[in-house]
């Protein structure tokens, strides 16, 4: 029976490609997605997790994504908060969301607070020295992100546009620091539009992490900052989460509907002209004692072998895709992980034998009479 499953699925090969790539893009579309969001997030915790904050304050009903919430807090609310017992230090950052080109997240900081919670890793160049400079990280200015105009990997004195606006390296910086490229704070409120001494977030470091709690009920007793929402990193970083992230549940489970259907429509018709040509075949078998069972079970085990062949290919053409991805974008995350591998392996595979149950019970239900007298 083996022998003829293979035998069927090598006498049309084109039919059989034609079903292995329809289930390798539904592998191929799950991962993709999955992949460039869990990318995104985990990169986006990675970098927040470096900046060496133990609490940060936000605006309230901030967004949890760096970017996303404007510069609505007054700097001058540092002061206060520098004030109180266990706080070492307070840092005011303006972040905003870029898509020019990429998604990425830029930051103005003020650079001796910022640094304070932290220092920087140089790796080449020095701190701002002037409205128009800009430290980066090493992944931005490494051998993937080159310069146009050069050709080559970016280097300190280098212009980079930001926010159609000229800027000049003046810093590289190991990565993990919250954004890839960090600049004056004064000068993204300009950019931004809004008065100079504005914040988007406090990044706090607390003197012993096991006063941040004291701290938070301390900051939200000082008047004027009950309505401010105060939280220690992790559980900021508890909170970048794909329920928290806007559309990427929709987003999903409309990528995964549209890539199922795609399959089942691909294999249905794929078995279904494979049971009508093979009319005789499924006739001699039943005249030969095969039950429909054992009808069900060949066409079911055919649209297996396709499925698993899919699986295999769809999952080598993602490893391919997220290096074509990383090749045009550098600084983007593409992860891969075993849980969604087999995830997007079990979506594919129901998936066929779900396109191909119509024709394994039409070819069970055959008569092995009029099919052996099918011409």
């Amino acid at each position: 029976m083996n022998k003829l499953i293979f035998a069927n699925l090598l006498h049309r090969p084109l039919r059989s490609i034609i079903s292995v790539l329809a289930v390798a893009i539904e592998v191929i579309m799950i991962l993709s997605i999955v992949g460039i969001f869990m990318g995104m997030l985990n990169d986006q915790k990675t970098r927040a997790n470096g900046i060496g904050a133990d609490l940060v304050m936000r605006p309230s009903n901030a967004s949890v994504f760096n970017g996303v919430s404007g510069a609505p807090m007054s700097a001058a609310l540092a002061g206060p908060i520098r004030k109180l017992p266990h706080v070492a230090l307070v840092s005011p950052v303006i972040t905003k969301l870029s898509t020019d080109g990429s998604i990425e997240t830029i930051f103005g900081i003020e650079y001796d607070s910022f640094n304070a919670l932290r220092p920087f890793t140089f790796v080449a160049g020095q701190p701002f020295s002037g409205p128009n400079d800009v430290i980066v990280d090493d992944v931005f200015a490494g051998a993937t992100s080159k310069n146009p105009a050069t050709g080559k990997p970016y280097q300190v004195g280098d212009s980079i546009e930001i926010l159609n606006t000229s800027f000049r390296i003046c810093g590289i910086v190991e990565h993990g620091r919250g954004a890839r490229k960090l600049i004056p704070v004064d000068t993204m409120a300009t950019l931004m539009g809004v008065p100079q001494g504005k914040a988007s977030i406090f990044y706090i470091k607390v003197d012993n992490p096991a006063n941040d709690q004291d701290v938070i009920k301390e900051i939200q007793a000082v008047p004027g900052l009950q309505s401010y929402p105060v939280q220690t990193m992790q559980e900021m970083l508890s909170a970048l989460t794909p329920e928290k992230l806007p559309g990427f549940n929709l987003a999903l489970k409309v990528v995964t509907g549209i890539a199922v259907i795609v399959g089942f429509l691909v294999i249905f018709q794929s078995m279904y002209t494979a049971v009508l040509e093979r009319t005789r075949e499924i006739g001699i078998l039943k005249s030969m004692g095969a039950s429909k069972l054992t009808i069900v079970t060949v066409v079911l085990r055919e649209t297996a072998v396709l499925a698993v062949g899919g699986v295999l290919v769809g999952i080598a053409a993602t490893y391919g895709v997220r290096t074509l991805l990383l090749h045009i974008f550098p600084t983007q995350h593409f992860e891969i992980t075993s849980e969604w591998l087999v995830r997007g392996a079990l979506i594919a595979f129901a998936g066929a034998l779900l396109g191909a149950m119509y024709p394994a019970w039409m070819a069970s239900r055959k008569d092995p009479i009029d099919a052996l007298a099918y011409e």
